[in-house]
């Protein structure tokens, strides 16, 4: 883009609020700089950039860019072995740190911002350079006599002289203070004077070092204190040179770190750069355009970027796509010229990183060249006529238009011979749209109204003006050319009827239709947009009922699920309750077992079949706002499931595939995804006490014996009936109860069973089983 195109277009009004957005030196030498891009993979980059910056300025977070100053001259100093000042050496130190502190603050930001965090990354924190600098040099840019020991001892032998330099003086103030102007200690020349008066010079006597303007008062230094002050000069001078070996130490070391100084400020300055850009589309209440290649713009209500908000009109703009050229036509001072501008200027900042004035979802191109044809360019110096000028830039545009070229013409034609100047517009626009350039032009010529209908890729477009008011709009139509307003604004201004008729009566029948047309497109395009706007208003009404439904769902699931979970909560303390109460009732009977009769491995199952009684409390899942979490627990025929597309519960039928159920929900089989299935709970099983049916009887055998109050005899053939028909029923185990007693009974069952050929083992019982009261057999 060349200079001419960026002041015509004001571009570098665009610069000026850029260069106060950015906070240091660095970001507005960038800003200085910027020119727009013709490289689209360069300006979707920028664009990237910025929108980053963006989304932190929109979450308010200010970036510390504070303390982070230009300092490339002095590391170029100190690379040649200059020696910096203080002050340059501080300027490092903070730049460092200012560096850090951007570091952090990207780094602890929660958004994904891949590309700050790839600058950042480049920033080296130089932590030991930084310390080595401020441990000599503090805030104010003084060195400290920390800097070194020589510095503190050379300072400390100056306070010495300075104070014996003014005990001295200050004797003599005391005792001539007659001989004195002011009874003062001031210093000339770096020396430590008194202001004597001129009529008593040879009565203190020493050298005279400076007078008064009136001759009157001199300032002399007393030869008793000209050697302290000599002691006191050295000291200074030795004070200078340590000084100055500090600052050289500290410039060697901050050339040794050139390189990483030089990446840091770099980075620094690009990261303000950005923040600039992003800064700037926050005051403009800009959107992030979609960057193409293929010409084609589309704006919703944009804006004039240099026209304040409060007064600027928005206009919805759309070239490049169904059309590649837009013929304005209307009133002067209508805003025909600002639409131009601000087509142009936006096209301008969309290449240069910066966001749209507009609403979002705009687009933008790139294109190779801007060429405009704004204002008037008459030159006195070359003797040119405003039509010769306008003319001459025409010549130029057209040697140079291309297929990715956009083109600005204002008032094309204008400046000679009404039809001439028609019909020379009208080539221009031909040669141009004939080589698919983007073309917006604006002219007055009432014969170009007719050009957007008889041309391909063209449409016409107007500006509005309201006859009530007699003044523009700004409103731009496209698809409608503009008309003359010359009768009605004469019948409102009070011009007789009479004489408007017989003014109507002059102009041709095709003139009278052609405004008849372009008064009928007006009507129908304001009924268009306000069926529009009234459409886009009950878009937005019924958005806003179904967020208010959804939120209303959500509430109401929640609520039920607190209910689910209240009631269970309700019910699992009744059971504990009644589960602790039937707890107590066993013990108490246990401990009665002898006089009730009881058998052990009865009251193991009673607690057991207590345990099963608990009932299986569904745990609600959360399902979190994102989505469901997908459940890969395989299902098993008859459980119960939640069918969660339709909120409905179900029952699995049978396993299709490895992602796949058939399910019965309702009277309905349907094939679902598991992904959409809840398991709510397992298929209920059926615990039954452990008897057995021998084979062709209907007899059932239990896996205990109890012998006990049997005679010997008799309890042994029971025993030995017992095992045949535990065999017969497959049990692997078996319990003999015979009770403690005497032992003879317990004795004679061990015995039995040992010699038994299709007993395994034996064993007494445990604790839990019944103790040495009962036997446990293991069977073949």
């Amino acid at each position: 883009m060349n200079d001419r195109i960026l002041r015509v277009l004001e571009f570098n009004k665009i610069i000026e609020q850029l260069n106060s957005q950015a906070a240091t030196t660095l970001g507005k030498d960038l800003v200085s700089r910027l020119k727009p891009s013709a490289d689209i993979d360069e300006v979707k980059m920028l664009q990237e950039e910025t929108d980053e910056a963006a989304q932190i300025v929109r979450l308010n977070a200010a970036i510390p860019l504070g303390g982070i100053v230009d300092i490339r001259a002095s590391l170029k100093r100190s690379a040649i072995g200059g020696i910096l000042t203080t002050g340059e050496c501080l300027d490092v130190s903070t730049t460092i740190y200012g560096g850090r502190q951007v570091k952090n603050f990207i780094d602890n930001l929660e958004e994904e911002l891949p590309i700050l965090a790839g600058q950042v990354e480049q920033i080296t924190p130089l932590r030991e350079l930084e310390t080595h600098i401020n441990s000599c040099i503090d805030d104010h840019g003084h060195v400290m006599d920390s800097a070194s020991h020589r510095l503190r001892s050379i300072r400390s032998s100056i306070r010495t002289f300075e104070s014996r330099v003014r005990d001295k003086l200050e004797s003599y103030t005391r005792s001539n203070s007659n001989m004195l102007s002011d009874a003062i200690i001031t210093i000339r020349n770096d020396r430590y004077v008194l202001p004597v008066k001129q009529e008593y010079r040879g009565s203190i006597g020493g050298i005279v070092h400076d007078q008064s303007a009136s001759g009157q008062t001199l300032f002399m230094e007393p030869k008793a204190v000209v050697d302290l002050n000599n002691q006191l000069q050295e000291a200074a001078i030795k004070e200078k040179q340590e000084i100055e070996k500090i600052l050289k130490e500290l410039s060697e070391h901050i050339a040794s770190e050139e390189a990483p100084l030089y990446e840091n400020v770099k980075v620094l300055a690009k990261i303000d750069f950005m923040f600039a850009r992003a800064k700037l589309a926050s005051k403009m209440k800009a959107a992030k355009p979609k960057i193409n290649n293929k010409g084609f713009i589309k704006m919703q209500q944009a804006r004039h970027p240099l026209i304040p908000m409060d007064e600027v009109v928005a206009n919805d703009i759309e070239i490049g796509e169904t059309y590649t050229s837009i013929v304005i036509t209307g009133p002067n001072t209508g805003g025909k010229t600002v639409t131009l501008k601000m087509v142009g200027l936006c096209t301008l900042m969309a290449q240069s990183g910066l966001q749209m004035p507009a609403l979002d979802g705009c687009e933008m191109a790139v294109f190779d060249d801007i060429f405009a044809d704004i204002g008037d360019e008459q030159s006195i110096e070359q003797n040119l006529s405003t039509f010769s000028s306008h003319m001459t830039n025409i010549v130029k545009i057209i040697n140079k238009v291309d297929d990715n070229s956009l083109v600005l013409f204002d008032e094309l034609g204008s400046g000679t011979d009404p039809q001439e100047g028609a019909a020379l517009a009208m080539s221009i626009l031909d040669e141009v749209v004939s080589r698919n350039a983007r073309v917006i032009a604006t002219t007055h010529y009432p014969e170009l109204k007719a050009y957007g209908y008889n041309r391909e890729n063209v449409i016409n477009a107007s500006v509005e003006f309201d006859v009530e008011t007699l003044q523009p709009t700004y409103r731009l139509l496209i698809g409608v050319p503009g008309r003359s307003n010359a009768f009605d604004i004469s019948k409102r201004l009070g011009l007789d009827d009479k004489i408007i008729d017989r003014a109507k009566g002059h102009i041709g029948v095709d003139s009278k239709s052609v405004e008849n047309m372009i008064a009928s497109l007006e009507k129908s395009q304001l009924n268009a947009e306000k069926d529009y706007q009234e459409a886009h208003q009950t878009l937005l009404d019924s958005e806003k009922l179904r967020e208010e439904l959804e939120k209303e769902w959500t509430q109401l699931e929640q609520k039920r699920e607190r209910l689910y979970k209240k009631a269970e909560e309700k019910a699992e303390k009744a059971l504990n309750k009644a589960r602790a109460e039937a707890e107590f009732i066993v013990e108490e009977i246990r401990k009665m077992k002898t006089t009730a009769g009881m058998k052990e491995h009865e009251w193991i199952e009673a607690r057991k079949m207590l345990e099963e009684a608990k009932p299986s409390l569904s745990a609600k899942p959360k399902e979190k706002q994102a989505g469901r979490k997908s459940e890969t627990k395989e299902l098993q025929p008859g459980d119960e499931i939640k069918l969660l597309t339709a909120n409905q519960k179900g029952e699995v039928l049978e396993k299709v595939n490895e992602n796949e159920y058939m399910v019965q929900v309702g009277i309905m089989k349907v094939k679902v995804k598991r992904n959409d299935l809840q398991l709510i709970g397992k298929q209920k099983q059926t615990i039954e006490k452990p008897l057995a049916t021998i084979k062709g009887s209907n007899y059932h055998v239990s896996t205990e014996l109890d012998l006990r109050g049997e005679r010997f005899e008799d309890a042994l053939l029971k025993l030995e009936k017992y095992i045949d028909d535990a065999l017969l029923a497959g049990y692997p185990k078996a319990f003999i109860i015979h009770g403690k007693g005497t032992g003879a009974l317990r004795k004679g069952v061990q015995e039995f069973v040992k010699k038994h050929p299709r007993i395994a083992s034996a064993r007494a019982g445990s604790m839990g089983e019944g103790g040495s009261g009962v036997t446990v057999i293991e069977l073949k």
